[in-house]
């Protein structure tokens, strides 16, 4: 936990934690936003990185948070509720902003504004599923006009029949069995056969759905046919490709070279897009992010 805090994450309750966003500084001081905010229409300034659960029952080796200690497949008794959670995170995003006060190149209104969150990424580190209140804990967002966006490993496939966030993240990490072994270390030995249930679930829900490739140079960079046939048992409103960066626990694993250029995820993104027969509508260089749709004219934004 100790070197958590050193990462500046902020602990909110037993299992729960909330971390400031670099992108979230950088708009309260007019800096630029983060690419969320440009592919979907979220403000960057108004949200609350955090996760309900530290625990998670991967150990990808390109995660730059540290979780020595914390992998898992279930939370120990005593948890938080949803509320408490949400009043701890929305209560210590403000601890951690409020010093931008002082600052002459900060944009007061934008920072009072950032004292009360309108989305809640739910993605900061572990794997959200493994909390048991999380559908409770997006329909108590709900309740406050908060929007959430949740990432999941799809690894409890059975826990998201139920959740209906503003946007459900599956990260699909590799494109085979076996690269994903390698890559995310999972310790449910069915994993391949959950993250197709999940893939077949994502289908079927009525909320917004996008699958996340995290990419990275000379490992996952791969395997283009196999890769679309995933997403087309998904069939998500967006498929989001962001290039792995070498910072954090990361480093110890993986090498700088296995950090993609944004002109290689473009590559990657223009190619799988071709295959699947849909089109590349966004992208952010600085973030090494590109956003593949299906049709343009279908994008929501909130």
């Amino acid at each position: 936990m100790k070197t958590l805090e050193k990462q500046g994450y902020r602990l909110t309750g037993k299992h729960s934690a909330v971390k400031i966003c670099n992108w979230t500084r950088e708009s309260i001081r007019n800096k630029g936003v983060c690419y969320k905010q440009e592919f979907y229409g979220i403000k960057s300034h108004e949200c609350c990185q955090m996760t309900p659960c530290l625990t998670c029952n991967n150990s990808c080796t390109f995660c730059w948070r540290s979780t020595k200690n914390l992998t898992g497949t279930k939370l120990e008794p005593p948890i938080d509720t949803p509320e408490q959670i949400i009043n701890n995170c929305i209560q210590q995003q403000k601890q951690l902003l409020i010093g931008f006060k002082g600052y002459k190149n900060t944009n007061q209104k934008k920072l009072q504004e950032s004292f009360k969150p309108s989305l809640f990424a739910i993605s900061l580190t572990g794997e959200p599923t493994i909390y048991p209140y999380l559908k409770e804990l997006i329909q108590e967002l709900k309740k406050r006009k908060i929007k959430s966006f949740l990432v999941t490993n799809g690894q409890f496939p059975d826990k998201l029949k139920d959740l209906n966030p503003t946007q459900l993240y599956l990260s699909l990490d590799a494109p085979n069995k076996e690269i994903y072994k390698e890559l995310d270390k999972p310790l449910f030995k069915d994993y391949w056969e959950r993250l197709l249930k999940s893939l077949k679930i994502l289908s079927k829900t009525k909320t917004r759905t996008c699958i996340r490739i995290t990419a990275i140079k000379d490992i996952n960079m791969c395997n283009l046919e196999q890769y679309a046939n995933l997403i087309k048992i998904a069939n998500p409103k967006f498929v989001e490709i962001k290039g792995y960066m070498w910072i954090g626990e990361s480093r110890k694993i993986l090498k700088k070279e296995n950090m993609p250029f944004h002109e290689d995820v473009l590559n990657f993104s223009e190619k799988l897009a071709k295959i699947l027969n849909w089109k590349v509508i966004k992208q952010k260089k600085e973030s090494r992010a590109v956003l593949l749709m299906k049709e343009d004219k279908d994008r929501l934004v909130y």
